[in-house]
Parts: structure tokens; C-alpha cells; sequence
């Protein structure tokens, strides 16, 4: 073999190793971004069964509620259009700005049921209520690990050089699961 032939196999070695080196990055790179990407959804999906929970247990919650506190309307109607909207969201950002009117909406039912000491005896009340307490603790818990995995997929996706390629194939910012503002102020609370 001549001196050209060597160096000829050398080059074409060397770009061998480049190419499939490349291709080994850039696979595991994606690789490793679908894999994140499919943890926030999965995050999120954890989110929509307690959320479903949630909706699932308030209708009964305030029908209960109604029997002792017929003239509380305005509370009630508000409970009933803020679960609608949330039967109604489409997008994630939707539906987390949806359970945030919900939350506020069921903060005010709460302080309704304060009014009422006969209601806070009652066993299928209280029943309920605890329910709803566990269903809002699995919120809280599922919301923390949904936020987790939108940090880790998003640090992901911005860091360099992997911002550029998940540009090129399509991966976007996943929104966080934040409180609502009204949420940040403490319910007022009048008897």
C-alpha cells in the first residue's frame, strides 16, 4: 500500500469517527430531550387525575354546603362557572389558569362553610371536606413534581449547544404550574 492510500484510509477513518461520533451525540441528545419532554407530560397527566378528582368531589361538596346555606347563591354560582372553565380548558395554560379561579372560588365556599357550626357536625360533610383536603394535598404534591420536571426539560433545552438543536427539532418552553395572584392574599374571613 502506498504512502496516498494511507493517508486516504487515515481521512476517510477520521471522518467515519466524526460522523458517526456526531450522529451518536445528536441522537442522544434528542433521545434525552424526548425523554424529558414525555416526563412533563406525564407530570401533567399525574396533574389532570387529581385535578379530575377535585371536580369529581365538588359538585357533591356543594350540594351539601346548599342544604345549610341556601342563601350563599353568589358562592355557589361562582364554584359551578369555575369548574365549568375548567371542564373547558384546552391548553395546559389554560387549564392552570382555570384551576387557579377554581381554587379561589372553593377558598370562598370554605369560609361560607365557617359560618355554618351545625355543617361542620355533619358526618357527610365532613367526609367530603376531608376528601377534598386529601384531593387538594395530591394537587399541591403532583403540581411540585409536574414544576420539577418543567425545570429539568426547560434547563435542558436552553443550555448550549443543545438549544440549538432543540430549536431545530421543535422543542419549546413547557409552562409552569404557578399560583394565581389571588392566591397570594389570605381569604378574608367575615361573620
Amino acid at each position: 500500500m502506498g504512502r496516498g492510500a494511507k493517508t486516504g484510509l487515515i481521512i476517510v477513518a477520521i471522518i467515519l469517527i466524526v460522523v458517526l461520533g456526531s450522529y451518536s451525540y445528536i441522537k442522544g441528545m434528542y433521545n434525552s430531550l424526548v425523554t424529558l419532554d414525555e416526563g412533563v407530560t406525564a407530570a401533567w397527566a399525574q396533574v389532570e387525575n387529581q385535578l379530575q378528582r377535585r371536580m369529581d368531589l365538588i359538585p357533591n361538596y356543594v350540594e351539601t354546603v346548599k342544604g345549610y346555606a341556601r342563601h350563599e347563591r353568589e358562592v355557589f354560582l361562582k364554584v359551578t362557572e369555575a369548574r365549568a372553565k375548567v371542564a373547558g380548558a384546552g391548553s395546559i395554560k389554560d387549564k392552570i389558569a382555570a384551576n387557579s379561579e377554581l381554587t379561589a372560588a372553593l377558598s370562598r365556599l370554605l369560609l361560607v362553610v365557617e359560618r355554618y357550626p351545625d355543617l361542620k357536625a355533619n358526618q357527610n360533610f365532613m367526609r367530603l371536606q376531608d376528601e377534598l383536603a386529601g384531593t387538594e394535598n395530591r394537587i399541591a404534591v403532583e403540581r411540585r413534581r409536574y414544576n420539577e420536571a418543567v425545570r429539568a426539560y426547560n434547563v435542558r433545552i436552553r443550555r448550549f449547544p443543545i438549544n440549538i438543536f432543540a430549536g431545530i427539532f421543535g422543542f419549546t418552553r413547557a409552562a409552569f404550574f404557578e399560583a394565581a395572584e389571588a392566591a397570594k392574599e389570605p381569604p378574608k374571613v367575615k361573620f
